[in-house]
Protein backbone atom coordinates (compact mmCIF):
# COMPACT_ATOMS: atom_id res chain seq x y z
CA UNK A 1 0.00 0.00 0.00
CA UNK A 2 1.19 3.33 -1.11
CA UNK A 3 1.56 5.51 1.95
CA UNK A 4 1.76 9.27 3.39
CA UNK A 5 -0.65 10.60 0.48
CA UNK A 6 -3.06 12.13 3.11
CA UNK A 7 -0.15 13.50 5.13
CA UNK A 8 2.30 15.31 2.56
CA UNK A 9 -1.11 16.95 0.77
CA UNK A 10 -2.51 17.68 4.16
CA UNK A 11 1.12 19.23 5.14
CA UNK A 12 1.18 21.19 2.36
CA UNK A 13 -2.20 22.48 2.18
CA UNK A 14 -1.04 23.68 5.79
CA UNK A 15 1.89 25.23 5.57
CA UNK A 16 1.50 26.84 1.96
CA UNK A 17 2.09 30.44 2.20
CA UNK A 18 1.22 33.34 -0.56
CA UNK A 19 4.68 33.97 -1.32
CA UNK A 20 5.05 30.48 -2.48
CA UNK A 21 2.61 30.53 -5.54
CA UNK A 22 3.78 32.01 -8.25
CA UNK A 23 2.48 35.37 -10.03
CA UNK A 24 0.82 33.59 -12.91
CA UNK A 25 -1.00 31.38 -10.78
CA UNK A 26 -2.07 33.69 -8.43
CA UNK A 27 -3.82 35.83 -11.31
CA UNK A 28 -4.99 32.76 -12.15
CA UNK A 29 -6.94 32.49 -8.82
CA UNK A 30 -8.32 35.82 -9.70
CA UNK A 31 -9.60 34.92 -13.07
CA UNK A 32 -11.30 31.96 -11.90
CA UNK A 33 -13.22 33.75 -9.48
CA UNK A 34 -14.60 36.50 -11.93
CA UNK A 35 -15.54 33.36 -14.28
CA UNK A 36 -16.83 32.09 -10.83
CA UNK A 37 -19.21 35.06 -10.37
CA UNK A 38 -20.57 35.34 -13.76
CA UNK A 39 -21.73 31.42 -13.72
CA UNK A 40 -23.02 32.20 -10.49
CA UNK A 41 -24.99 35.29 -11.17
CA UNK A 42 -26.47 33.38 -14.30
CA UNK A 43 -27.40 30.26 -12.35
CA UNK A 44 -29.12 32.35 -9.70
CA UNK A 45 -32.80 32.16 -10.75
CA UNK A 46 -32.78 29.05 -12.76
CA UNK A 47 -36.32 27.00 -11.66
CA UNK A 48 -33.33 23.98 -10.48
CA UNK A 49 -32.34 27.00 -7.94
CA UNK A 50 -35.49 28.68 -6.99
CA UNK A 51 -36.54 25.39 -6.03
CA UNK A 52 -33.69 24.53 -3.79
CA UNK A 53 -33.13 28.12 -2.48
CA UNK A 54 -37.32 27.17 -1.18
CA UNK A 55 -36.54 23.90 0.37
CA UNK A 56 -33.09 24.70 1.74
CA UNK A 57 -35.31 27.89 3.57
CA UNK A 58 -37.18 25.77 5.78
CA UNK A 59 -34.28 24.36 7.22
CA UNK A 60 -31.69 27.35 7.73
CA UNK A 61 -29.89 28.53 11.14
CA UNK A 62 -29.63 32.37 9.96
CA UNK A 63 -29.49 34.46 7.73
CA UNK A 64 -25.42 35.38 7.77
CA UNK A 65 -24.69 34.69 4.07
CA UNK A 66 -25.56 35.92 0.84
CA UNK A 67 -26.66 33.99 -1.71
CA UNK A 68 -24.88 35.52 -5.48
CA UNK A 69 -27.44 37.38 -7.49
CA UNK A 70 -30.67 36.89 -4.65
CA UNK A 71 -32.56 38.82 -2.24
CA UNK A 72 -32.54 36.13 0.19
CA UNK A 73 -29.75 35.04 2.45
CA UNK A 74 -29.15 31.81 4.67
CA UNK A 75 -27.07 29.98 6.56
CA UNK A 76 -23.37 29.62 5.43
CA UNK A 77 -23.70 25.81 5.42
CA UNK A 78 -26.45 26.36 3.26
CA UNK A 79 -25.17 29.31 1.49
CA UNK A 80 -22.16 27.01 0.14
CA UNK A 81 -24.65 24.53 -1.15
CA UNK A 82 -26.87 26.91 -3.15
CA UNK A 83 -24.17 29.42 -4.65
CA UNK A 84 -21.92 26.13 -5.57
CA UNK A 85 -25.86 24.75 -7.33
CA UNK A 86 -25.99 28.06 -9.07
CA UNK A 87 -22.44 28.32 -10.44
CA UNK A 88 -22.43 24.77 -12.37
CA UNK A 89 -26.10 24.79 -13.32
CA UNK A 90 -25.49 25.66 -16.90
CA UNK A 91 -22.36 24.03 -17.15
CA UNK A 92 -20.91 27.38 -17.83
CA UNK A 93 -18.05 27.23 -15.16
CA UNK A 94 -14.54 26.29 -15.38
CA UNK A 95 -13.22 23.41 -16.55
CA UNK A 96 -9.70 21.16 -15.32
CA UNK A 97 -8.84 20.02 -18.60
CA UNK A 98 -6.77 16.93 -17.24
CA UNK A 99 -9.60 15.99 -15.04
CA UNK A 100 -12.60 17.77 -16.55
CA UNK A 101 -13.41 18.60 -13.23
CA UNK A 102 -15.11 22.02 -12.32
CA UNK A 103 -13.45 22.97 -9.52
CA UNK A 104 -14.81 26.83 -9.23
CA UNK A 105 -17.77 25.97 -8.02
CA UNK A 106 -17.40 23.34 -5.03
CA UNK A 107 -14.03 25.77 -3.90
CA UNK A 108 -15.12 29.10 -3.76
CA UNK A 109 -18.45 28.94 -2.74
CA UNK A 110 -17.39 27.45 1.19
CA UNK A 111 -15.00 29.99 0.81
CA UNK A 112 -17.13 32.78 0.78
CA UNK A 113 -19.56 31.69 2.25
CA UNK A 114 -16.96 31.54 5.49
CA UNK A 115 -16.01 34.92 5.07
CA UNK A 116 -19.26 35.66 6.22
CA UNK A 117 -19.53 33.53 9.28
CA UNK A 118 -19.58 35.76 12.39
CA UNK A 119 -18.61 32.75 14.76
CA UNK A 120 -15.00 32.87 13.15
CA UNK A 121 -12.31 34.36 15.17
CA UNK A 122 -11.37 37.31 12.38
CA UNK A 123 -12.35 38.27 9.35
CA UNK A 124 -10.69 36.26 5.85
CA UNK A 125 -8.64 38.64 4.65
CA UNK A 126 -8.67 38.48 0.36
CA UNK A 127 -5.13 37.24 0.21
CA UNK A 128 -5.97 34.50 2.70
CA UNK A 129 -8.78 33.69 0.42
CA UNK A 130 -6.69 33.29 -2.89
CA UNK A 131 -4.57 30.83 -1.02
CA UNK A 132 -7.10 28.59 -0.05
CA UNK A 133 -8.63 28.59 -2.80
CA UNK A 134 -5.84 27.95 -5.44
CA UNK A 135 -5.26 25.02 -2.50
CA UNK A 136 -8.33 24.02 -2.82
CA UNK A 137 -8.16 23.72 -5.93
CA UNK A 138 -4.84 21.81 -6.34
CA UNK A 139 -6.08 19.27 -3.61
CA UNK A 140 -9.39 18.46 -6.13
CA UNK A 141 -7.80 18.29 -9.07
CA UNK A 142 -5.04 16.20 -7.84
CA UNK A 143 -7.61 13.98 -6.44
CA UNK A 144 -8.84 13.58 -9.57
CA UNK A 145 -5.85 12.80 -11.87
CA UNK A 146 -5.18 10.22 -9.70
CA UNK A 147 -8.17 8.18 -10.13
CA UNK A 148 -8.67 9.47 -13.86
CA UNK A 149 -10.19 8.70 -16.55
CA UNK A 150 -11.54 5.35 -14.66
CA UNK A 151 -13.78 7.13 -12.38
CA UNK A 152 -15.59 9.28 -14.51
CA UNK A 153 -15.84 6.27 -17.23
CA UNK A 154 -17.28 4.25 -14.02
CA UNK A 155 -20.44 6.57 -13.58
CA UNK A 156 -19.21 8.89 -11.38
CA UNK A 157 -19.56 12.64 -11.27
CA UNK A 158 -15.72 13.86 -10.66
CA UNK A 159 -16.56 17.54 -9.94
CA UNK A 160 -18.59 16.09 -7.07
CA UNK A 161 -16.70 13.11 -5.64
CA UNK A 162 -13.15 15.25 -5.87
CA UNK A 163 -14.93 18.75 -5.14
CA UNK A 164 -15.62 18.01 -1.68
CA UNK A 165 -12.31 17.01 -0.87
CA UNK A 166 -10.90 20.55 -2.61
CA UNK A 167 -13.60 22.49 -0.60
CA UNK A 168 -12.27 20.42 3.04
CA UNK A 169 -8.82 21.65 2.36
CA UNK A 170 -9.75 25.47 1.10
CA UNK A 171 -11.86 25.44 4.34
CA UNK A 172 -9.26 24.11 6.21
CA UNK A 173 -6.72 26.47 5.14
CA UNK A 174 -9.08 29.44 5.64
CA UNK A 175 -9.34 28.61 9.13
CA UNK A 176 -6.20 27.62 10.17
CA UNK A 177 -5.44 23.88 10.82
CA UNK A 178 -2.80 22.52 10.82
CA UNK A 179 -1.47 19.70 9.14
CA UNK A 180 -3.12 16.65 11.32
CA UNK A 181 -6.19 19.15 11.13
CA UNK A 182 -6.27 19.33 7.54
CA UNK A 183 -5.52 15.44 6.89
CA UNK A 184 -9.03 15.06 9.39
CA UNK A 185 -10.56 17.20 7.14
CA UNK A 186 -9.79 15.20 4.55
CA UNK A 187 -10.73 12.29 6.14
CA UNK A 188 -14.17 13.74 6.62
CA UNK A 189 -14.81 14.72 3.37
CA UNK A 190 -13.96 10.87 2.43
CA UNK A 191 -16.97 10.36 4.34
CA UNK A 192 -19.08 12.54 2.18
CA UNK A 193 -17.91 11.62 -1.74
CA UNK A 194 -20.80 11.26 -4.14
CA UNK A 195 -22.13 12.24 -7.16
CA UNK A 196 -23.13 10.05 -10.67
CA UNK A 197 -22.72 10.67 -14.27
CA UNK A 198 -26.49 9.46 -14.80
CA UNK A 199 -27.25 12.79 -13.21
CA UNK A 200 -25.69 14.88 -15.42
CA UNK A 201 -28.63 16.68 -17.69
CA UNK A 202 -31.05 16.71 -14.50
CA UNK A 203 -31.39 18.94 -11.80
CA UNK A 204 -30.44 15.75 -9.94
CA UNK A 205 -26.94 16.73 -10.62
CA UNK A 206 -27.10 20.10 -8.87
CA UNK A 207 -27.68 17.97 -5.40
CA UNK A 208 -23.85 16.37 -6.08
CA UNK A 209 -22.13 20.05 -7.04
CA UNK A 210 -23.85 21.76 -3.72
CA UNK A 211 -23.12 18.31 -1.22
CA UNK A 212 -19.00 19.05 -2.45
CA UNK A 213 -19.07 22.46 -1.62
CA UNK A 214 -21.29 22.19 1.62
CA UNK A 215 -19.86 18.96 3.21
CA UNK A 216 -16.38 19.82 2.31
CA UNK A 217 -16.86 23.13 4.81
CA UNK A 218 -18.82 20.80 7.15
CA UNK A 219 -15.99 18.24 6.93
CA UNK A 220 -13.18 21.09 8.27
CA UNK A 221 -15.25 23.18 10.67
CA UNK A 222 -15.90 19.28 12.06
CA UNK A 223 -11.53 19.15 12.21
CA UNK A 224 -11.83 22.20 13.94
CA UNK A 225 -13.04 21.11 17.38
CA UNK A 226 -11.32 17.87 16.94
CA UNK A 227 -13.56 15.31 14.76
CA UNK A 228 -11.17 12.87 14.10
CA UNK A 229 -10.73 10.70 10.60
CA UNK A 230 -8.56 7.71 9.65
CA UNK A 231 -5.11 7.64 9.31
CA UNK A 232 -4.99 7.12 5.44
CA UNK A 233 -8.91 8.37 3.94
CA UNK A 234 -6.92 8.72 0.35
CA UNK A 235 -4.51 6.07 -0.08
CA UNK A 236 -6.02 3.14 2.73
CA UNK A 237 -6.35 -0.26 1.91
CA UNK A 238 -10.63 0.69 1.26
CA UNK A 239 -10.24 4.16 0.89
CA UNK A 240 -11.55 6.71 -1.30
CA UNK A 241 -8.85 6.00 -4.12
CA UNK A 242 -8.89 2.42 -4.19
CA UNK A 243 -12.64 2.37 -4.06
CA UNK A 244 -12.68 5.03 -6.68
CA UNK A 245 -10.43 3.28 -9.10
CA UNK A 246 -8.94 0.03 -9.84
CA UNK A 247 -5.44 1.47 -10.25
CA UNK A 248 -5.10 4.49 -8.83
CA UNK A 249 -2.12 7.00 -9.36
CA UNK A 250 -0.54 7.70 -6.07
CA UNK A 251 2.05 9.99 -7.33
CA UNK A 252 -0.46 12.46 -9.21
CA UNK A 253 -1.49 13.45 -5.60
CA UNK A 254 2.13 14.10 -4.21
CA UNK A 255 4.50 14.70 -7.30
CA UNK A 256 5.74 18.35 -8.06
CA UNK A 257 3.51 19.79 -4.95
CA UNK A 258 4.47 23.48 -5.25
CA UNK A 259 5.44 23.60 -8.49
CA UNK A 260 3.08 22.35 -11.10
CA UNK A 261 -0.06 24.18 -10.16
CA UNK A 262 -4.02 22.74 -11.17
CA UNK A 263 -5.05 26.40 -11.98
CA UNK A 264 -2.41 26.06 -14.87
CA UNK A 265 -4.43 23.95 -16.44
CA UNK A 266 -8.11 25.64 -15.70
CA UNK A 267 -9.75 26.87 -18.57
CA UNK A 268 -13.44 28.66 -19.13
CA UNK A 269 -15.92 28.20 -21.29
CA UNK A 270 -17.11 30.37 -23.36
CA UNK A 271 -20.58 28.67 -24.18
CA UNK A 272 -22.76 27.04 -21.52
CA UNK A 273 -22.58 23.42 -22.13
CA UNK A 274 -20.22 20.45 -21.84
CA UNK A 275 -16.52 21.58 -22.40
CA UNK A 276 -16.08 18.71 -25.11
CA UNK A 277 -18.42 20.45 -27.31
CA UNK A 278 -16.54 23.50 -27.39
CA UNK A 279 -14.66 23.04 -30.39
CA UNK A 280 -17.98 21.72 -31.97
CA UNK A 281 -19.80 24.81 -31.79
CA UNK A 282 -16.72 26.71 -32.73
CA UNK A 283 -16.72 24.54 -36.09
CA UNK A 284 -20.30 25.02 -36.42
CA UNK A 285 -20.89 28.55 -35.86
CA UNK A 286 -18.05 28.71 -39.07
CA UNK A 287 -20.34 26.66 -40.84
CA UNK A 288 -23.51 28.78 -40.08
CA UNK A 289 -25.25 30.42 -43.09
CA UNK A 290 -25.53 26.97 -44.92
CA UNK A 291 -29.61 26.01 -45.55
CA UNK A 292 -30.97 23.41 -42.85
CA UNK A 293 -32.75 21.18 -45.66
CA UNK A 294 -29.89 21.17 -47.92
CA UNK A 295 -27.97 19.53 -45.35
CA UNK A 296 -28.26 15.58 -45.61
CA UNK A 297 -26.07 14.67 -42.80
CA UNK A 298 -23.15 16.21 -40.40
CA UNK A 299 -20.17 14.03 -39.65
CA UNK A 300 -18.41 14.97 -36.17
CA UNK A 301 -14.98 13.84 -35.80
CA UNK A 302 -13.56 14.00 -32.04
CA UNK A 303 -11.31 12.38 -29.35
CA UNK A 304 -13.75 9.51 -28.04
CA UNK A 305 -14.39 11.32 -25.09
CA UNK A 306 -16.77 13.66 -27.31
CA UNK A 307 -18.73 10.48 -28.10
CA UNK A 308 -18.81 8.89 -24.53
CA UNK A 309 -20.25 11.95 -22.86
CA UNK A 310 -22.70 13.78 -26.03
CA UNK A 311 -24.24 11.22 -28.15
CA UNK A 312 -27.51 12.20 -26.72
CA UNK A 313 -29.99 12.59 -29.41
CA UNK A 314 -33.52 13.63 -28.66
CA UNK A 315 -33.04 15.42 -25.60
CA UNK A 316 -36.10 17.32 -24.63
CA UNK A 317 -35.19 19.94 -22.14
CA UNK A 318 -32.06 22.76 -21.89
CA UNK A 319 -30.34 20.72 -18.96
CA UNK A 320 -30.02 17.88 -21.04
CA UNK A 321 -28.96 20.20 -24.40
CA UNK A 322 -26.00 21.15 -22.28
CA UNK A 323 -24.45 17.73 -23.07
CA UNK A 324 -26.04 16.66 -26.50
CA UNK A 325 -24.10 17.24 -29.23
CA UNK A 326 -27.05 16.90 -31.28
CA UNK A 327 -28.25 19.80 -29.77
CA UNK A 328 -25.51 21.83 -29.57
CA UNK A 329 -24.45 21.28 -33.50
CA UNK A 330 -28.24 22.00 -35.03
CA UNK A 331 -28.26 25.05 -32.96
CA UNK A 332 -25.09 26.52 -33.55
CA UNK A 333 -25.64 25.85 -37.56
CA UNK A 334 -29.45 27.26 -37.60
CA UNK A 335 -28.56 30.35 -35.10
CA UNK A 336 -25.06 31.28 -35.24
CA UNK A 337 -24.96 31.65 -31.62
CA UNK A 338 -24.53 29.64 -29.08
CA UNK A 339 -25.67 31.51 -25.31
CA UNK A 340 -28.43 30.44 -22.39
CA UNK A 341 -30.71 31.04 -25.24
CA UNK A 342 -29.79 28.63 -27.32
CA UNK A 343 -29.54 25.69 -24.58
CA UNK A 344 -33.66 26.57 -23.22
CA UNK A 345 -36.43 24.07 -23.11
CA UNK A 346 -38.20 26.38 -25.40
CA UNK A 347 -35.36 26.20 -27.96
CA UNK A 348 -34.44 22.42 -27.84
CA UNK A 349 -38.28 21.73 -28.83
CA UNK A 350 -38.11 23.85 -32.45
CA UNK A 351 -38.64 20.84 -35.12
CA UNK A 352 -35.92 22.01 -37.32
CA UNK A 353 -33.14 21.68 -34.72
CA UNK A 354 -34.92 18.11 -33.54
CA UNK A 355 -34.56 16.62 -37.32
CA UNK A 356 -30.89 18.33 -37.87
CA UNK A 357 -29.97 16.62 -34.78
CA UNK A 358 -30.74 13.26 -36.00
CA UNK A 359 -28.84 13.41 -38.89
CA UNK A 360 -25.55 13.76 -36.30
CA UNK A 361 -22.68 10.89 -37.22
CA UNK A 362 -19.40 10.69 -34.51
CA UNK A 363 -16.06 9.27 -36.00
CA UNK A 364 -13.43 8.65 -33.38
CA UNK A 365 -10.03 9.89 -33.51
CA UNK A 366 -8.47 8.64 -30.02
CA UNK A 367 -5.37 11.00 -31.15
CA UNK A 368 -6.85 13.97 -31.16
CA UNK A 369 -7.31 16.29 -28.31
CA UNK A 370 -10.16 17.10 -26.19
CA UNK A 371 -9.69 20.63 -27.41
CA UNK A 372 -10.02 20.05 -31.37
CA UNK A 373 -12.68 18.61 -33.51
CA UNK A 374 -14.15 18.74 -36.85
CA UNK A 375 -17.16 18.96 -38.33
CA UNK A 376 -18.09 18.07 -41.99
CA UNK A 377 -21.26 19.07 -43.57
CA UNK A 378 -22.70 16.61 -46.05
CA UNK A 379 -25.23 18.30 -48.10
CA UNK A 380 -27.55 16.91 -50.94
CA UNK A 381 -26.29 17.67 -53.81
CA UNK A 382 -23.40 15.85 -52.60
CA UNK A 383 -20.93 18.91 -51.71
CA UNK A 384 -18.88 18.58 -48.38
CA UNK A 385 -18.18 21.57 -46.22
CA UNK A 386 -15.60 21.05 -43.64
CA UNK A 387 -14.74 23.18 -40.69
CA UNK A 388 -11.44 21.90 -38.20
CA UNK A 389 -10.48 23.48 -34.83
CA UNK A 390 -7.09 22.86 -33.76
CA UNK A 391 -8.28 24.73 -30.37
CA UNK A 392 -11.45 25.97 -29.11
CA UNK A 393 -11.56 29.34 -27.94
CA UNK A 394 -11.39 29.24 -24.35
CA UNK A 395 -8.97 26.35 -24.44
CA UNK A 396 -5.35 26.42 -23.14
CA UNK A 397 -3.87 27.04 -26.76
CA UNK A 398 -6.98 29.54 -27.17
CA UNK A 399 -7.78 31.09 -23.50
CA UNK A 400 -10.63 33.64 -22.55
CA UNK A 401 -8.55 37.06 -22.00
CA UNK A 402 -9.11 39.23 -18.38
CA UNK A 403 -11.29 41.30 -21.27
CA UNK A 404 -13.32 38.75 -22.40
CA UNK A 405 -13.93 36.76 -18.60
CA UNK A 406 -15.15 40.35 -17.77
CA UNK A 407 -17.55 40.40 -20.74
CA UNK A 408 -18.58 37.09 -19.65
CA UNK A 409 -19.81 38.83 -15.89
CA UNK A 410 -21.26 41.63 -17.44
CA UNK A 411 -23.35 39.67 -19.75
CA UNK A 412 -24.68 36.77 -17.34
CA UNK A 413 -25.14 39.49 -14.72
CA UNK A 414 -27.76 41.31 -16.88
CA UNK A 415 -29.46 37.97 -18.08
CA UNK A 416 -31.96 38.31 -15.11
CA UNK A 417 -32.12 41.99 -14.71
CA UNK A 418 -29.68 42.09 -11.46
CA UNK A 419 -29.48 44.98 -10.42
CA UNK A 420 -25.94 45.11 -9.27
CA UNK A 421 -23.02 47.28 -9.45
CA UNK A 422 -20.62 44.64 -11.71
CA UNK A 423 -17.94 47.66 -12.31
CA UNK A 424 -17.37 47.09 -8.40
CA UNK A 425 -17.74 43.54 -8.27
CA UNK A 426 -15.21 43.31 -10.89
CA UNK A 427 -12.60 46.05 -9.22
CA UNK A 428 -13.04 44.01 -6.16
CA UNK A 429 -12.17 40.57 -7.47
CA UNK A 430 -9.14 41.94 -9.41
CA UNK A 431 -7.59 43.77 -6.32
CA UNK A 432 -8.98 40.47 -3.89
CA UNK A 433 -5.30 39.91 -2.94
CA UNK A 434 -5.24 43.89 -0.97
CA UNK A 435 -8.99 43.45 0.72
CA UNK A 436 -9.01 42.79 4.11
CA UNK A 437 -12.49 41.55 4.50
CA UNK A 438 -13.00 38.77 1.37
CA UNK A 439 -16.52 39.24 2.31
CA UNK A 440 -17.05 42.69 0.83
CA UNK A 441 -17.23 40.93 -2.13
CA UNK A 442 -20.35 39.23 -1.22
CA UNK A 443 -21.87 42.08 -0.49
CA UNK A 444 -21.10 43.62 -3.85
CA UNK A 445 -22.58 40.22 -5.71
CA UNK A 446 -26.15 40.62 -3.91
CA UNK A 447 -28.85 42.03 -6.07
CA UNK A 448 -29.38 46.78 -4.49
Amino acid sequence: MQSGVTDTLARFVARAQWADVPADVRHEAKRALVNYFAVALAGAHDPTIDKAVNVYARFRANEDATLVGRGERSDVLNAAALNAMSANVFDFDDTHLPTIIHPGAPVAAPLFALAQDTRQARALSGEALLLAFVLGVEAACRIGNAVSPEHYQRGWHITSTCGVFGAAAAVARAIGLDARGTAWALGNASAQTGGLVETLGTMSKSIGVGNAARNGMLAALLAQVGFSGPAAPLEGERAFLRCAATQPDFGAITEGLGRDWALRANMYKPYPCGVVLNPVIDACLALHGAALDAIESVELRGHPLLRERTDRPGVTSGRAAQVSAQHAVAVALARGRAGLAEFSDATVAEPPLRALGQRLRFIDEPTWSVESAEVTLVLRSGERMTQHVAAARGSLAAPLSDAALEAKLRELAACHGANLDVDALLAQLWALDTAPDAAAVMRAARPA
